[in-house]
């Protein structure tokens, strides 16, 4: 299916009767035109990572320019885009915590003053991109906190029953108020919002929470309106819904991929099912983000830790580093941290308390991934087929494009296995061998296969 594109006249006015799973199927005649835009992923989003910034716990001060100082230790590890979660005044009233939900938010258009100041902020996304990385903002459309002055001004613009402003709806979020995206012009002052950090800061994409609760349509008359400014780089957090990556969005969350990898890595099933949940059918120029944590996973479900492993962490680096799709790696998952990093409280990473190192694993495979076309995101990367190896728990797969081969053999499961019926090229060439230990050296392969030894070839074509 092909990625559909906006032309000169076209209204944004899209019907939401085939939309699946979302929460508010409100529709909109906008009446707002694309000036010729077709939404396509930028190509520096193909082949590097995405890193999800933490502010408020990445360090002890908890600032943008404490942060800023840790951006050369990111690019080291060969990744060039930075997800900054929430950075906007949290509302106090009906707050969760002490210090409230980054999701609660009064005021797009300010910077929570516990992070510093606009100033700080404009001087970090300046930072990054001279460092040639990229900042994305996360972006909270499906509600507001309860101190968003709109919520005095424009009461119209929200959901109410009886009467009265509604929480989110069986989603347990009492401590922010549901938008009502009937409202035309609500959707015309997100919208400015949104394209205001896009103007004057430069940012170059959003990462939209619950995109599914917030209608189709509103996405798209977004992203037709911000890439008037500039190619933006768009992530949902959804994992269902086709048509949010019809236009308004280049990415969206595997969910299944990860429920399933944490079901491998615990024994409960085989690594042979894990092909089934590689996304590499989307729309044309989309793909999916594949992870092993992020803020919600970590905070509520377990640390990438204690639902992988320290052992099995390097097989599944690597693993999610070649399939099709966008890898990602949350704050602190890079030393294996081991802890539940706190939601509503100050609970900063102690740098000190790794229970490993995979810096240097992952900043081998950023540039495996950058070196090989076989291995991008999206379209320009190559298709994924799967090889035979005569165990349920060894996955073997190829990825090619015209020029170029990679193929990687991985041991998913704590027992020694033996591949038999996998027959490698005569001039594969080993680009990374890792087991439970992390990297190391072997310039060819054995036939029997440690626990989680994980093996990355090229071949010349």
């Amino acid at each position: 299916m092909n990625k559909r594109f906006l032309a000169t006249g076209l209204l944004l006015s899209v019907a939401l009767s085939t939309m699946a799973g979302c929460g508010k199927q409100n529709s909109v005649d906008t009446n707002s035109e694309a000036a010729d835009l077709i939404s396509e992923a930028p190509e520096w989003a193909q082949a590097s990572a995405i890193y999800e910034v933490n502010i408020r716990q990445y360090t002890e001060e908890g600032t943008f320019d404490a942060f800023a100082e840790h951006l050369d230790e990111i690019k080291a590890m060969g990744i060039d885009i930075i997800w900054l979660m929430p950075v906007h005044p949290i509302s106090e009233t009906k707050r969760s915590g002490t210090l409230g939900s980054y999701y609660s938010i009064t005021d797009y258009r300010e910077i929570n003053p516990e992070f510093g100041t606009k100033e700080d902020f404009a001087e970090l996304v300046d930072a990054a991109h001279e460092k040639g990385m990229y900042v994305m903002m996360d972006w909270v459309a499906n509600h507001t906190g309860w101190d968003c002055a709109w919520i005095e001004e424009h009461p119209d613009w929200y959901t109410q029953v009886d009467g009265e402003i509604i929480s989110p709806e069986n989603m347990g979020w009492p401590d922010v108020a549901d938008l009502n995206f009937d409202n035309a012009d609500m959707r015309e002052e997100m919208i400015d919002c949104m394209a205001g950090w896009v103007r004057d800061y430069d940012i170059d994409g959003f990462r939209c929470d619950y995109a599914t609760g917030v209608p189709t349509d509103f996405w798209e008359q977004a992203r037709a309106e911000l890439e008037k400014i500039k190619p933006v780089y768009m992530l949902a957090e959804d994992g269902n819904t086709d048509s949010l990556l019809e236009y308004a969005f280049d990415e969206n969350y595997n969910w299944n991929l990860y429920d399933n990898m944490v079901q491998v890595a615990k024994g409960s099933k085989n690594a042979d099912k894990l092909k089934l949940y590689v996304c590499d059918n989307e729309p044309e120029g989309t793909y999916s983000l594949n992870f092993l944590d992020n803020h919600d996973k970590n905070s509520y479900e377990g640390t990438i830790v204690e639902n992988f492993g320290s052992e099995a962490l390097p097989a599944f680096w690597t693993y999610i580093f070649t399939i099709p799709g966008q890898p990602l790696v949350y704050s602190g998952d890079e030393i294996g941290y081991d802890h539940a990093i706190a939601f509503m409280e100050k609970d900063p990473i102690d740098w000190d308390a790794q229970t490993a190192d995979y810096r240097e694993l992952i900043a081998t495979l950023s540039e495996i991934r950058k070196e090989h076309q076989a291995l991008y995101a999206g379209n320009s990367g190559g298709e994924m087929e799967t090889l035979e190896t005569g165990s349920s728990s060894v996955i073997a797969f190829s990825r090619s494009t015209e020029n170029d081969q990679v193929i990687v053999v991985i041991n998913l499961s704590k027992n020694e296995q033996t591949v038999d019926g996998l027959n490698l090229p005569e001039n594969a060439k080993v680009l990374l061998h890792a087991d439970s230990t992390g990297i190391t050296a072997k310039d060819e392969m054995e036939a029997t296969m440690a626990p989680w030894e994980c093996y990355v070839f090229s071949t010349d074509n």
